[in-house]
């Protein structure tokens, strides 16, 4: 469904704050994803799918189990993705992809919805866990976006230890690269699709009712040197804000840059009496497929709903409700 915008401005309804009205039960929820793409039930061993399965579980667990406790939804996203970030099965931190040079270039961003705030990161080759650099760039500095050498300096200022550029490696990463290199003629071709994926994310709902966004990614594989997609993107990757929702996005990135996907799905929220749901679909199915980018979001708002949507075979991806139910999903259907 196509969302028309016949107006300028609408009025909407924002969701009460719950830290106002005094509700100690508060509902708490946190969606993740680990990347949309080509995947299918044919690409994926049993044990693999498994893994991956209990990984998203294990992640969305430690991120809710940080809501529980009374802790914001920045603190959720960031405990979600660094499971993420330190597991092979992910294109992000360990098991990030090769870029043509055989090195690794990694990117994350995060945003507290309750002020705006937000930290970003690109282009880093030392840094174990990319999500927390970039919430260090939130909260210890004047900047959004930090980049390459610049962020690792902050990074060692900060007390930061730097990692080997080895320790993103897996023998897995690297035979893509080759089939990739096999491949692509010329770098300034894209690509195959099964080349282009790879984002980890994790949006959250406290019990103060803000919302949080975070995602971290290593690019496409065998990507140009220097090359930046849409996760450090504020407005593109990466968005939140509590009157309208929060959003991670996974996808070829270019086409989430020119764009703007994230902003676009909470600008529906913000200006016409579109559902979080219809935003996304109307985004991700309708806008974002006719100008020919694929992949897909998750998002959340201070309601507690939850939409996760791609326009591609699989995503992986699960969430932990309002009501405490987990649960986990990988291809389109599920």
């Amino acid at each position: 469904m196509r969302i028309a915008i016949v107006v300028l401005m609408v009025a909407t309804a924002v969701a009460p704050s719950f830290a106002d009205t005094g509700h100690d039960a508060a509902p708490v929820a946190i969606a993740i994803h680990g990347g949309a793409g080509t995947m299918s039930r044919a690409d994926l061993s049993e044990e693999k799918e498994q893994a991956i399965r209990e990984t998203l579980s294990r992640a969305l667990k430690a991120g809710h189990d940080r809501l529980s406790a009374g802790d914001s939804a920045v603190d959720a996203v960031e405990a979600a993705i660094v499971i993420l970030e330190d597991s092979p099965l992910f294109n992000a931190g360990h098991g990030a992809v090769f870029n043509s040079q055989g090195g690794h270039e990694l990117d994350a961003a995060i945003m507290d919805g309750s002020n705006r705030n937000a930290g970003a990161i690109t282009g880093v080759s030392h840094i174990k866990n990319p999500i927390l650099l970039a919430r260090r760039v939130m909260t210890g500095s004047p900047h959004v976006m930090l980049a390459g050498t610049g962020a690792e300096e902050f990074a060692v200022s900060q007390g930061f230890a730097l990692v080997e550029e080895d320790y993103f490696s897996t023998d897995f990463r690297r035979q893509q690269l080759e089939r990739a290199q096999e491949k692509q003629t010329s770098l300034d071709d894209l690509p195959p699709p099964e080349f282009r994926f790879g984002t980890v994310g994790a949006v959250a709902l406290d019990k103060h009712g803000n919302v949080a966004a975070g995602t971290s990614t290593g690019g496409m594989t065998n990507k140009r040197f220097g090359r930046i997609g849409d996760v450090p993107v504020i407005g593109a990757g990466t968005y939140a804000d509590n009157d309208t929702c929060a959003v991670s996005a996974t996808g070829h990135g270019e086409y989430f840059i020119r764009s703007v996907v994230a902003h676009d799905i909470a600008s529906l929220l913000r200006y016409t009496d579109a559902s979080l749901q219809e935003a996304v679909e109307d985004v991700v199915l309708e806008r974002l497929l006719d100008f020919g980018g694929t992949g897909g979001v998750i998002s959340i708002n201070r309601r507690g709903d939850i939409a996760m949507e791609h326009n591609t075979p699989g995503m992986y991806r699960g969430s932990i409700d309002t009501s405490g139910l987990l649960s986990t999903a990988i291809y389109k259907g599920e």
